[in-house]
């Protein structure tokens, strides 16, 4: 079919951003590989996640992102499979000098998912503002060992030094300008050899592991400036894993006596006792560790000492934090103790004894010595530690006790980070009070994002988390009661909304095993039910309900495009290549479209059949397909050369200006009065990003401004049904985003 004349030959960029705020799901979403207190000023503290960026603590317990404006399109590269950007923190370090200064190493991925390397990035004011130092070799923030370290510290009595331990083989690396450059240190040669999977073709758990920590004794004394003796620790299980040199880098040696058999994870240095302490696993983490070991190594003597907590270890160790204002008491967390929870032992002289956080008594029942609450996140109380024996977590690499008060302690698991302010009750009581500490932590990563009108403002899919309805604009900053469940998917997909009755909704999930992976509500995603008609394999990819409710259109991971209708048994849609996009109009329950490549598709007759539909130019590769919410037959398409439009059901399509190309996901929103704004990712006159219309594409306004989403080829868009120039933004790593405003 022909392709219609341009619509708009030319269109114009005006700048007019919005200001942006996280929608509060709440509790973090993901993992938290470290959390560093300041060691001289008092409540200065950051948390370093693998996907989501970094976040500082704020005086009532809640956090600050403070890298969203690092991680723009320009340096976040995605696939299907990764991503690789500056959201990926894999060490941090403060200087004992300069509260005010933080430094990251950042990096996604040291495979071939992430083709960027990584920098050192540094602030000097809290994380208000960052410049980069870019290294000649890649950072993997999300890589197999991201909770050891730190890998990155200043130098305690000289902030011009910098000492960072990169992955893959790379070796140790100095700065002597405060970061300004790095240089390779030649004379440390053991650069980690261990490797997670030496057959894992993925790249992903088959590249060399690397160094683990650099820790300094802020007691030795100087040479030339620069404190003389540092630690530094490496993936290594066969030579030796824990380095020393005692002439501020010149030279280095193994340190005599260690331990061989385990990887170093966590390393801490206590000044009064001289003393190092370091956690072990046989595994890099953060998902393994089958045995493992505490030590303690007396810098004075020159002797080490097995302080592993007694009992049936099975599992390695991993957080790892000290008491600053009591010499002597220690905690360490296990890594992984994946049944029935994470333990966490507890010693006030020095590793000598220990006493654990929760016991088997003699009826074989668990005694435990705390209580857990998370009333700013409700639905991790009800969705995670009321069903689960793992009430603690998992995947605990992060152990601190604030430097300044011993009762104030934080960790952090896969899910969230809790923590609390009685930990001192542990030795007196023998029971503290755990509460979720994650407020402002907002690590989601996002799969999709639909507004419904006259219904649900907010459906957001979320991978790990299953995902979360909020019912109006009130409610985004407000921690949902609830995630969804009953079923609850470990990773939601794809959600959608029925346009004629748009309480009812269907999400699809992507976890093969766990049946079934396609869940309805009828009121408006309050509750879900499982759809009767799933079998198995059926999962992942995109789903869509038309607009009356009664027809699903499933296009699956594995099993191509599947159909049901009236909750039947799903069948094959063979008209419709497998993997295609597939979305419903919004009003005519007939008709339904499809996309694969450069071709578009319609059915006519509830996605029994599709048939090719109207050109849509030069347009190589369909990137998305929004449906108009209230006209029928009114599509938009998002393709490589631009945005495209039909109004008769994609008979005919045509071309929406010039000024906006290499589009991703387009949505459409409501606008002022009876008009709907056209929102969409792309390439404009302000760069790659998010750009708005009020005018049906006449002009367009960029409303991302300096704001960072991640790769916008990633990143997902609804516009409101419900609220004026209201529109969201979900990211791979920092939740749902919302700003709001006229175009």
């Amino acid at each position: 079919m022909k392709l219609l004349s341009l619509l708009f030959a030319s269109a114009s960029v005006v700048q007019a951003a919005l200001k942006w705020q996280n929608v509060r799901m709440g509790g973090g979403g993901g993992f938290a590989p470290g959390i560093e207190f300041h060691p001289t000023a008092k409540g200065v503290a950051y948390a370093r996640t693998d996907i989501g960026g970094l976040y500082r603590l704020n005086p009532d317990d809640s956090w600050t992102p403070v890298t969203d404006n690092t991680a723009t399109d320009s340096n976040w590269q995605v696939s299907q499979t990764a991503s690789a950007n500056r959201w990926g923190i894999d060490a941090v370090a403060l200087d004992a000098n300069n509260p005010n200064k933080v430094l990251t190493a950042v990096g996604m991925y040291t495979s071939n998912w992430d083709p960027n390397n990584g920098a050192i990035g540094i602030s000097n004011d809290k994380g208000a503002t960052w410049s980069f130092t870019e290294l000649p070799f890649k950072v993997g923030g999300n890589m197999p060992g991201r909770g050891m370290g730190e890998r990155l510290a200043v130098d305690p009595k000289n902030s011009k030094i910098i000492y960072f331990g990169a992955r893959s083989g790379k070796g140790l690396w100095r700065s002597t300008d405060a970061g300004k450059s790095f240089s390779k240190v030649d004379s440390f040669t053991n650069v980690g050899t261990y490797i997670p999977d030496p057959s894992d073709s993925s790249g992903y758990n088959s590249d060399i592991q690397g160094l683990a920590f650099v820790t300094f004794d802020s007691t030795s004394s100087l040479i030339n400036g620069a404190s003389s003796r540092i630690f530094v620790g490496v993936a290594d299980k066969k030579t030796a894993s824990v380095y020393v040199t005692t002439d501020a880098g010149k030279t280095w040696k193994p340190v005599a006596g260690q331990p061989k058999e385990f990887l170093p994870h966590k390393c801490q240095f206590e000044a009064k006792e001289k003393a190092l302490y370091l956690s072990y696993s046989d595994g890099a983490g953060p998902y393994d560790g089958t045995l493992g070991a505490v030590y303690r190594y007396d810098i004075a003597a020159d002797s080490w000492k097995d302080i592993t907590p007694p009992g049936n270890i099975y599992h390695g160790f991993g957080g790892l934090a000290l008491d600053k204002k009591k010499p002597g008491t220690l905690m360490v967390a296990a890594l992984n103790s994946w049944y029935p929870d994470v333990q966490f032992f507890r010693s006030t002289d020095s590793g000598k004894t220990w006493s654990t956080i929760w016991n088997y008594n003699a009826q074989g029942n668990l005694d435990y010595h705390y209580s857990i609450s998370t009333p700013k996140a409700p639905w991790i109380y009800k969705n995670f530690i009321s069903v689960d024996t793992k009430r603690l977590g998992w995947m605990v690499e992060a152990l601190t006790i604030d430097p300044f008060d011993s009762n104030h302690w934080l960790y952090a698991t896969g899910l969230t980070v809790y923590g609390g302010h009685d930990l001192t009750k542990w030795d007196t009581d023998h029971n503290v009070t755990i509460e979720s500490l994650a407020d402002g932590i907002e690590e989601f990563a996002v799969l999709d994002v639909k507004s419904a009108p006259g219904g649900s403002e907010l459906f957001a899919a979320v991978g790990d988390d299953s995902g979360f309805t909020f019912a109006s604009k009130g409610v985004l900053n407000k921690s949902p009661q609830s995630a969804w469940d009953n079923p609850m998917f470990t990773t939601s997909v794809s959600v959608d909304y029925a346009g004629n009755k748009v309480g009812n909704v269907v999400r699809a999930g992507n976890t093969d095993g766990e049946a079934p992976q396609a869940a309805l509500s009828t009121d408006g995603g309050k509750s879900w039910k499982a759809h009767g008609g799933t079998a198995a394999s059926q999962t992942g990819g995109s789903i869509a309900l038309s607009a009356d409710g009664d027809v699903v259109l499933w296009s699956t991971e594995k099993k191509g495009v599947l159909r049901s209708e009236k909750e039947a048994s799903f069948s094959s849609v063979s008209s419709l290549p497998s993997g295609s996009l597939v979305a419903s109009d919004k009003r005519d329950n007939d008709f339904f479209y499809g996309a694969s490549g450069s071709t578009f598709y319609v059915s006519n007759n509830t996605a029994s059949t599709f048939s090719k539909a109207g050109s849509l130019g030069s347009a190589s590769s369909i990137r998305d397909i929004a449906a108009h919410p209230t006209k029928a037959g009114e599509v938009w398409v998002s393709t490589d050369v631009g945005i495209f439009r039909s109004t008769n059901f994609a008979e005919t399509f045509t071309k929406i200006g010039s000024s906006l190309t290499k589009t991703e996901q387009i949505a459409l929103g409501r606008g002022s009065g009876n008009n709907w704004n056209v929102y969409a990712f792309g390439t404009g006159s302000a760069g790659r990003k998010l750009y708005g219309s009020s005018d049906m594409g006449k002009t367009w306004t960029d409303l991302q401004g300096s704001m960072g989403f991640g790769s916008i080829d990633g990143a997902k868009l609804a516009g409101s049904g419900n609220e004026a120039g209201l529109v969201y933004v979900g990211t791979n790593g920092r939740g749902v985003f919302w700003g709001q405003g006229a175009i």
